[in-house]
């Protein structure tokens, strides 16, 4: 299909061919349905639809199944006759098996390359978001992200933002006159968060080098985009951890690439599964931060698809830009169900052939409701799918397959060693360690000063107390002694003492030194 990616067959026996114009899939998206109803297999053979058409994707491979992109599908599959029946019967004639450029990243950096960031790109809002932190801690946190723009501190890992409050905490009584109140239990409670991070691998995530936007938007010379497969079922253990940083990854998109306004296809398409993951418990800022993201970042090429259970996990406001759905079935076991899935019934263009509502509810696995935007973003007819068959393989890689195309990758070794430049941490360390020092000589220096008081103390004390002794000596002379004779007899018992012997050998060692 030409200018769009083909989906699967629609209308009187599937065969009418249903795609997603390229032109508007920028406007982005939403895979819907309950578990086991192939919305994993809808978001492959999506990402495979872009590849080939030069689009570069990333997703979340929340399973592990999406690895098998990097492979081609085999005829000894075990559903390989069921693939080429379906592909015969939504007339999709050059159906083939084939592999496509992957490249495997990882926040831990075992199952692909490490993906990092900075503290200071993540940004306060972000890590608060991330912490749970109450109002006055994240108020806190923003000080801190100020005061290292002020002062030049690079707020580059954890342990960079660690040393930044402990120096908070120990000038807060100078810093509170500038900012207001900074209180000890606000930045403990965001230390001890810290280290429930740490302790969920987040350190993992902050450091360098950190992640090139470019390095996840190639397009090969043989004209596909790369297909960027971050793993995340061992991310899925801290679910808020990857909320976070999908969400700092679009906000990047955002705040770095150019304006690029109507276009053939996009720059970049970007699948957030398990997308009610980013909503829950979501503060109303962060709610208004991804709105925004979502309204305005498709003037700069790139397409967004959440990939969720059910409809009414997306906010409305969000849910209302999301033009191209695909929806597979919902279950209405209760009452709550049975709203979900009328209001998802609402949203649709009506098509006069069948009931929207009681599709949602019969479609079969692998069979979905979809609704694509058509000339000047109108929203197509709603119909019935089946969906294609994937072309690459389903379901996972060995772990050896897995390692063979992370070597052969061109990311490989360009993140692979951690970096520690010279950021905060090493920065308020060598303060400290100059004050300690300064502190140290002065301390020396005091004793010192201490030490030579009292040695002159002592010595006044000495001079004085033989002042004493010779005017007592000189009182006691006999009254019958003149003047002469008493001051002669002091001379002579002076010099026959030590200092007196001292003074004549001085004399006449200079007199013989002299001869």
């Amino acid at each position: 299909m030409d200018g769009k990616v083909f989906i699967g067959g629609g209308g009187e026996g599937y065969k009418d061919k249903q795609g997603l114009s390229l032109k508007y899939a920028n406007r982005h998206g939403l895979i819907a349905g309950a578990t086991g109803t192939g919305k994993t297999v809808t978001l492959q053979i999506l990402a495979e639809g872009f590849a080939n058409a030069g689009v570069p994707v990333f997703l979340s491979d929340v399973k592990g199944d999406l690895s098998g992109l990097a492979a081609a599908g085999s005829e000894t599959f075990k559903l390989h006759q069921a693939f080429t029946d379906r592909a015969e019967q939504i007339g999709f004639d050059d159906y083939i098996y084939e592999s496509f450029p992957v490249t495997f990243w990882d926040l831990f950096g075992d199952r692909g390359h490490p993906v990092r960031t900075t503290v200071s790109e993540m940004g306060p809002l972000l890590l608060a978001r991330l912490m749970e932190l109450t109002e006055a801690q994240e108020g806190v946190l923003n000080i801190a992200f100020r005061l290292a723009d002020q002062k030049g501190l690079p707020l580059l890992d954890l342990k960079d933002l660690q040393s930044l409050l402990v120096w908070l905490g120990e000038n807060r009584g100078e810093i509170a006159l500038r900012y207001g109140n900074v209180s000890v239990h606000s930045i403990g409670a965001i230390q001890r968060r810290l280290l429930v991070l740490e302790n969920q691998g987040a350190s993992n995530l902050f450091g360098e080098p950190a992640l090139d936007l470019m390095d996840i938007m190639h397009v090969g010379a043989d004209g596909r985009g790369q297909i960027n497969v971050l793993a995340a079922d061992k991310l899925m253990g801290a679910p808020r951890l990857y909320a976070t940083f999908l969400l700092w990854l679009l906000s990047e998109l955002f705040e770095e690439l150019p304006e690029v306004g109507d276009s053939d296809k996009p720059k970049l398409v970007f699948f957030f599964d398990e997308a009610h993951l980013l909503f829950d418990g979501a503060p109303k800022a962060l709610v208004d931060k991804v709105e925004q993201v979502a309204r305005l970042i498709r003037s700069k090429g790139v397409g967004v698809y959440f990939v969720t259970q059910n409809p009414d996990d997306i906010p409305e406001d969000i849910l209302g830009q999301l033009g191209n759905r695909v929806q597979h079935a919902l279950r209405a076991f209760t009452a709550r169900d049975r709203k979900a899935l009328k209001m998802a019934s609402e949203t649709y263009r009506p098509n006069p052939r069948f009931d929207t509502e009681a599709a949602i509810r019969e479609v079969g696995v692998g069979e979905a409701v979809t609704s694509m935007l058509m000339k000047k973003g109108v929203p197509g007819i709603v119909e019935r799918t089946l969906i294609r068959p994937p072309s690459s393989q389903l379901g996972p890689l060995g772990l050896s397959e897995r390692r063979a195309v992370m070597a052969a990758s061109p990311m490989a070794g360009k993140y692979d060693q951690l970096k520690d430049r010279r950021s905060a941490y090493e920065i308020l360390k060598e303060r400290a360690d100059k004050a300690a020092a300064a502190a140290q000589d002065a301390e020396a220096k005091e004793e010192e000063m201490s030490v030579a008081e009292r040695e002159f103390s002592s010595a006044r004390r000495y001079s004085g107390a033989r002042v004493r002794r010779s005017s007592s000596r000189t009182l006691r002379v006999r009254a019958d002694d003149t003047f002469g004779e008493a001051m002669t007899k002091m001379v002579v018992k002076e010099l026959s003492g030590t200092t007196g012997r001292r003074i004549v050998r001085g004399v006449l060692g200079g007199l013989f030194k002299g001869r």
